[in-house]
């Protein structure tokens, strides 16, 4: 129980609150509240109803000064009235007042100098432990002293029944005040709103000071090498960033400052379709109590099937990240050597590693191209292409060119050298060829941060003047070259004019902006 007060939280009344419970307690909690359930590994399952995904359509920020003119408005930035806010945020805090709560209290940001302390307010105690999970846990000293930058209200279980009223697209809301340094969330169960809106706060705040955010997992070799791997939801990141031989730094969102690379998280969000512990060992071992299964079948005993996707092909687990035992503990670590952009290529056009110039690192930054994978987000059931600028978009408050500008001025300062992954298909486009095995991307991977890729000899393939590797270790030289791997070449050279042209299509809208941001020429030509 807590001594805070209705005051203090910003609500009318409380009834009893549950503050900065321990590990074991949010167990306690779950089960007696009926919750989830315990899996055999011993981590808590639990279901977040009919929302398995994000719903990014329905986030919006108040439009008001002075953030309004720093915004790019648009379709993933969508204003809300401050009229319209303080009646939705005003029906939240009734809702949530004189409830049961759980008040999770973190920090957002492993240095010192910028992280954003972060307070939530959650009705259900596998929220408090899923943000327990992902969000840096402050020691007894730091949580005495404890005063939110900014809080979220989570009313999951209250819709807004006058949507319509307020121009919104559905009776879920996800609202950013960013003046208010207030969130408030409601309709949709799924934990990952909190995660994501958190980062998309992190991309507000960090580039106005000139700090680049990313969103990219990260780690660092023996030798102090730090590599970044950008990538959406279900190409990777939390995969291949997780190296027995690399000390994990964090599997998702960073930031950039003038002393190297740091995590914004204090633990990692995987999925965990088809997982095994064959091919992802760590992630697999890293399920045990203390995480949190979403929306995974198991029987009655418990017995997770990782392969059963009638629920969600978004079946996730979180967990701290002193799960993975090599991690690094301070969360941070130097200078960038090597930048991996990781897309899952649905046309199985793509080679699965390229190496690129500083314009195409730009290029293909700023495009952000991979298919959104099944279940990631409401409404998709298969992949579908999709271009995210900076393989973020969904997450960016301000326009694309800021983090792209920061990103090119690091890479040139600090001598970084950047690759295409193609974590997709290959040998022909989804339902003909084959995804890429996790084996053989982590062998191009491997040759990447080894440095013997630099060995091979390298030769451009046409269309997207990409320079691909005639050979490398580990991965089925046939492979390299994607139009080598299609049985129908005219098939391939048909499909991959297609997809130049949406990539040529897509880049139009960075071309006339007036910002000196022209990097066609380095993108495919047909």
């Amino acid at each position: 129980m807590s001594e805070l007060s209705a005051e203090s939280l910003g609500l009318k009344s409380v009834a009893k609150v549950y503050h900065n419970l321990s590990y074991d307690e949010l167990f306690d909690h779950e089960l007696a509240n009926k919750e989830g359930s315990v899996a055999t590994s011993g981590s808590m399952m639990i279901d977040t109803g009919l929302f398995t995904g994000r719903s990014p359509k329905d986030k919006y920020f108040v439009e008001q000064s002075p953030s309004k003119e720093n915004i790019a408005w648009g379709s993933i930035n969508k204003p809300i009235s401050s009229a319209h806010f303080e009646e939705i945020y005003a029906d939240v805090i009734d809702y949530l007042s004189d409830k049961d709560l759980y008040v999770t209290d973190g920090f957002a940001g492993a240095s010192a100098q910028t992280r954003k302390s972060v307070r939530f307010i959650t009705e259900f105690a596998w929220q408090a432990h899923f943000v327990k999970n992902m969000f840096i846990r402050p020691d007894s000293d730091e949580l005495a002293g404890f005063s939110p930058d900014f809080q979220v209200y989570n009313a999951s279980n209250m819709v807004n029944e006058k949507w319509q009223e307020h121009g919104l697209n559905s009776e879920v809301f996800v609202i950013f005040n960013i003046e208010k340094n207030i969130a408030i969330i409601g309709g949709t169960w799924y934990g990952g709103e909190m995660k994501k809106g958190i980062f998309t706060m992190m991309n507000y705040w960090l580039p106005l000071q000139g700090i680049l955010s990313m969103h990219c997992s990260a780690n660092v070799g023996k030798a102090g090498d730090v590599a970044l791997f950008f990538g959406l939801s279900g190409t990777g990141k939390t995969t291949l960033s997780t190296d027995a031989e690399r000390e994990l730094i964090g599997d998702d969102e960073h930031g950039w400052d003038d002393t190297g690379v740091f995590n914004f998280e204090g633990g990692c969000y995987a999925k965990t379709i088809d997982l095994s512990a064959e091919s992802e060992p760590e992630i697999h071992g890293a399920i045990r109590r203390h995480a949190l299964l979403e929306n995974v079948v198991a029987d009655e005993h418990g017995e997770v099937d990782y392969s059963d996707s009638s629920k969600t092909e978004n079946t996730r687990v979180s967990y701290p990240i002193e799960h993975i035992d090599n991690h690094r503990a301070s969360l941070q670590a130097g200078m960038p050597q090597n930048i991996i952009f990781l897309s899952c290529d649905a046309f199985g056009v793509l080679p699965p590693v390229s190496k690129l110039t500083k314009e195409q690192a730009m290029y293909y930054f700023l495009s952000g191209y991979t298919a959104k994978v099944a279940g990631t987000e409401r409404g998709i059931t298969e992949p579908v292409t999709a271009f995210s600028a900076c393989f973020g978009e969904a997450f960016l408050p301000l326009h694309p060119t800021v983090y792209a500008k920061l990103l090119g001025e690091k890479m040139d300062k600090h001598g970084v050298n950047a690759y295409l992954v193609n974590t997709g298909w290959v040998g022909g486009g989804y339902g003909v060829g084959k995804r890429m095995s996790i084996k053989g991307t982590r062998a191009c991977i491997n040759a990447i941060l080894d440095g013997s890729i630099n060995e091979s000899k390298f030769e451009t393939i046409p269309f997207f003047q990409l320079h691909t590797p005639t050979t490398l270790a580990g991965v089925e030289t046939s492979l390299l070259n994607p139009r080598n791997a299609w049985q129908d070449k005219s098939a391939y050279d048909s499909t991959a004019t297609k997809l130049a042209g949406m990539f040529i299509e897509n880049f139009k809208k960075y071309t006339d902006s007036g910002d000196g941001f022209d990097y066609t020429k380095a993108g495919p030509q047909v």
